[in-house]
């Protein structure tokens, strides 16, 4: 695990590097493992859920325990909605990464952060859009 991460972290560096152009091979192949990794860790611990809910299914006499196991069920299962929708968007930025789309602002066209693509590598819009974004939503939810 130490070595894992430590990797990690060469890679990250290396990433970085202010000398090497932006989006090069390099960093390029360091966000899709990024994102493939995420993807397959995503689909492992959904496999898991969906063995465990056909394993547990039983049928409970008592009215609060079962309340109790659909609304665990109901949780778990907007969980997984939710990662379906992030999948979704991991592939959307895969395919940015193979059209050369990747890492640039969609409202802007300017380069995202490297440090914002490694935070959230399926960011689709610089600090500053994303910001302006927000603030808007903001003033529409006030209105």
């Amino acid at each position: 695990m130490i070595l894992v991460m430590a990797q990690k972290q060469i890679n990250l560096a290396t990433i970085l590097d202010e000398a090497e152009p932006f989006m090069s091979t390099r960093q390029l192949d360091y966000f899709r493992n990024k994102l493939i990794d995420w993807k397959t860790s995503i689909l492992e611990e959904s496999r898991g859920t969906i063995q465990g809910m056909q394993k547990d299914t039983r049928n409970i006499p008592d009215a609060a325990d079962r309340a109790s196991e659909e609304t665990d069920r109901a949780i778990e299962l907007r969980t997984r909605d939710r990662q379906r929708k992030l999948i979704t968007k991991i592939d959307a930025a895969i395919r940015r990464i193979d059209d050369g789309s990747y890492g640039y602002c969609e409202e802007t066209g300017e380069p995202i952060s490297l440090r914002r693509l490694d935070a959230r590598p399926i960011a689709t819009l610089s600090l500053e859009a994303q910001e302006r974004h927000e603030r808007k939503e903001r003033v529409h939810r006030e209105e």
